[in-house]
């Protein structure tokens, strides 16, 4: 046993329907450290974070803890064992309130048996205070933006008391100052002895917060190593298995014609007076902090929300769009943010999601057409680099970032002439970023109209044309991408600033 290793895994080895997905992984965690778990979507992280959690069970290989076999042969022996797992998909329970999900399976009662309903509440309390959240335990979470859902579940590890937290991409809907608090959050919990693993595809938190790193690539160990002692770029080449630009991709098209044009777009209390046109293979930013609109203002366009004032024109036309068929029936289609809640279904295979909007395309004598479907299928797979060995898997069976290629496909065939993408690479990897960002400038190439909501500038400022910043509901500068800057862009985004310098 390493010195003060608080978990060993060495060994493990596991396959789902024949096809090995962990080749001999192994994984040491210090007591009181940091540590990193790198790798693309699809590298096995998660298999093997749902292995120490009891989700599943390895094939071959050992799992010690402060130097003790274990068999985590359930989810409930992990969490006994000390170990917590907050997963990227947020397993909170909407209909229950804020405490009701903290106890949840291991309800407090007083000596008569009955719900000590003022105590879990006080707990509660406790432990969100510690995170810098004032909310009342009693608040139902289907009330709660995203960025408090995500608190509950570290909350709930704390809870616990746990003394191996594995974060499964836990900044992905937090704000900036949120995220800031968590790593506060992370560094006392380090001090007091708590080891954390820490995946995510952010580099720079990575090395902002993380002690070591251990890198997966197709279900291999590959590497590892101190933070300190390693460059970022040494890290994306280990996960991807060579090196990965981040150059601007842009390249410009030439001017086409108005696809959509929206006028004085209102909806009282969440956004107002948006004005913003976009034309054929151009690719258009919304950027802004959270809260500024953004997402709200592009499910109105889609249909998802009906009350607004305003004008939407598509292609010189306008429209009334108060449902998402009528939004694809005139040509406009969203990937959104939140794949788990509004882009996939879950228990429906990977190829029933991707045709599920276009099953009219396979259709063969009044009847659906397999042949064709898959055919669809795997030219989309090839042109995406879909990581999947059976199409009929269930498609929450995959890693995130494949999930989100298939949501692209699915897109693709509806061969809309807007594509809005709200937050596209969410939670993807750094390889995986730059196949979607290519895939977005060849959809400009072939003139469609393309939209990109993101929080992060990077990615802004390396594939669009031009960008709007929000603020408040508000858009308080548009500007040519030659012309922007990230400090530009928190400018505005912060209100700071407002249209002055913009283009108008």
């Amino acid at each position: 046993m390493e010195q003060d290793a608080i978990l060993e895994m060495s060994g493990i080895k596991k396959s789902f329907n024949q096809v090995e997905v962990l080749h001999g992984v192994d994984l040491t965690l210090q007591k009181g450290e940091i540590h990193a778990l790198l790798g693309e979507n699809g590298a096995g992280k998660s298999t093997l974070m749902n292995i120490l959690g009891g989700v599943h069970q390895p094939d071959e290989g050992q799992i010690k803890l402060n130097g003790q076999a274990i068999n985590m042969e359930n989810p409930r022996i992990s969490q006994e064992s000390g170990v917590s797992f907050i997963h990227q998909e947020l397993n909170v329970v909407t209909d229950l309130t804020i405490y009701e999900n903290m106890f949840l399976g291991s309800e407090l009662r007083n000596k008569w048996g009955i719900l000590n309903v003022k105590e879990m509440c006080r707990q509660t309390n406790e432990i969100l205070a510690k995170l810098g959240v004032n909310i009342n335990p009693k608040t139902y979470v289907r009330d709660l933006e995203t960025s408090y859902k995500q608190m509950i579940e570290i909350a709930k590890a704390l809870l616990r008391d746990s003394k191996i937290i594995i974060m499964d991409e836990p900044t992905s809907s937090l704000t900036d100052n949120e995220v800031e608090r968590l790593f506060e959050l992370m560094r006392s919990l380090k001090k007091s002895g708590v080891s954390i693993i820490y995946i995510s595809h952010k580099l720079k938190e990575i090395q902002a917060v993380c002690d070591r790193y251990t890198i997966l690539r197709d279900g291999y160990f590959v590497g590892n190593g101190y933070m300190k002692d390693t460059d970022l770029s040494n890290i994306t080449q280990l996960m991807v298995g060579k090196s990965i630009s981040t150059d601007a991709m842009y390249h410009k098209n030439g001017p086409g014609e108005t696809v959509l044009n929206v006028k004085n777009l209102t909806s009282e209390g969440i956004f107002r007076n948006i004005n913003f046109s976009i034309a054929k293979g151009e690719i258009v930013g919304f950027t802004g902090l959270a809260g500024d609109g953004r997402t709200e203002l592009f499910e109105s366009i889609f249909g998802f929300r009906k009350k607004y004032d305003g004008v939407i024109e598509v292609n010189g036309r306008q429209v009334n769009i108060n449902h998402p068929r009528k939004a694809v029936k005139a040509g406009i289609g969203l990937v959104p943010k939140n794949r788990k809640e509004n882009a996939i279904i879950k228990d429906l295979s990977v190829i029933e999601n991707m045709s599920l909007s276009t099953m009219g395309h396979f259709e063969k004598n009044g009847l659906i057409s397999s042949k064709n479907e898959r055919a669809k299928f795997y030219e989309y797979k090839k042109q995406l680099n879909i990581k999947v060995h059976d199409p009929k898997v269930t498609i929450d069976s995959l890693s995130g970032g494949n999930q989100q290629k298939v949501v692209i496909a699915k897109w693709l065939e509806v061969n809309s002439d807007v594509i809005i993408f709200d937050n596209p690479t969410q939670g993807i990897d750094v390889g995986a970023k730059n196949e979607i960002y290519q895939h977005i400038m060849n959809l400009a190439d072939e003139g469609k109209a393309i939209i990109i909501l993101s929080s992060e500038a990077p990615e802004i400022l390396r594939i669009c044309d031009r960008i709007n910043i929000m603020f408040q509901g508000e858009i308080t500068g548009t500007f040519n991408r030659d012309d922007l800057t990230e400090e530009i862009i928190m400018e505005y985004a912060t209100g700071s600033k407002r249209e002055a310098e913009s283009i108008g």
